[in-house]
């Protein structure tokens, strides 16, 4: 009876899984062989950089040093005639390149500084030439604020005296050199303008004296494109509102634009 029990039971059938044997059907090959090509084209890139002249090589650096290209000089770029790299003004956004400008006015005015130091025609100018940066761009006044009213225009007139000339004459020289656009002020104080001709005012005076100011920067190599208008303020914009009788309200300014500044 036991045995035909065992004889009708299913049979048992056991499965020996070898491991291991079947390795090369993995992936593991293939992210060798990846690790491979791409080490084999960082080689080629390699090789290419250095069979390329001395430019393409310190352009290939300046990439991998400041890869947005955000800087003056470097990142994504523009090669000017002396080969120097500058950033792209389309490329940044208008807070970075009005930082870049900020920075050239800030050189031009180091350079003005500089040029006025060596001169030893301006050197007793030089306290009355003040510079700074306004939201306009940079701001260059020539201060009259002596009481002899003498120290760039004759007195009670408009016309420069020859070392004003000179000095204003540098400035446009300088100015020259940039794209910016230019406005030229002309500012008094609140006493009233007293000379023979009928209806001449402060207004007057201080227009002529701008304008004055503007040729002599024309005289220096300044051209005429750069140069957006004059303004006479007469004393509507006084530098010492608590004294509109202060000497230093009587000033020349050249204001030197951001570009696209109204």
């Amino acid at each position: 009876m036991a045995g035909a029990d065992h004889k009708g039971d299913s049979p048992i059938i056991i499965k020996k899984v070898v491991k291991g044997g079947h390795g090369g059907h993995g992936g593991a090959w293939k992210v060798a062989y990846a690790d491979f090509v791409t080490a084999m084209m960082a080689l080629f890139i390699v090789l290419w950089i250095m069979s390329q002249g001395n430019e393409v090589r310190e352009k290939v650096a300046e990439y991998f040093k400041n890869p947005v290209g955000i800087a003056v000089g470097k990142g994504d770029r523009v090669i000017e005639g002396n080969k120097t790299s500058v950033t792209d003004p389309k490329l940044l956004n208008e807070k970075q390149a009005q930082e870049i400008e900020q920075e050239k006015l800030k050189q031009m005015s180091a350079k003005i500084e500089e040029k006025l130091k060596e001169t030893p025609e301006f050197q007793q100018l030089t306290s009355f030439v003040h510079m700074e940066m306004t939201d306009e761009g940079l701001r260059i006044e020539l201060i009259d604020s002596s009481k002899t009213n003498d120290i760039f225009f004759e007195i009670g007139t408009a016309r420069l005296n020859n070392k004003a000339m000179h000095l204003i004459g540098m400035v446009g020289e300088q100015l020259a050199k940039m794209p910016n656009g230019i406005m030229v002020e002309g500012h008094t104080d609140a006493r009233p303008f007293s000379n023979s001709m009928q209806g001449y005012s402060n207004y007057e005076l201080s227009a002529d004296r701008a304008n004055s100011a503007r040729r002599a920067l024309y005289a220096g190599g300044l051209p005429d494109s750069h140069v957006q208008g004059i303004r006479g303020y007469a004393d509507k914009k006084l530098k010492n509102p608590s004294d509109p009788y202060d000497l230093v309200n009587r000033r020349i300014s050249i204001i030197v634009k951001y570009p696209g500044a109204k």
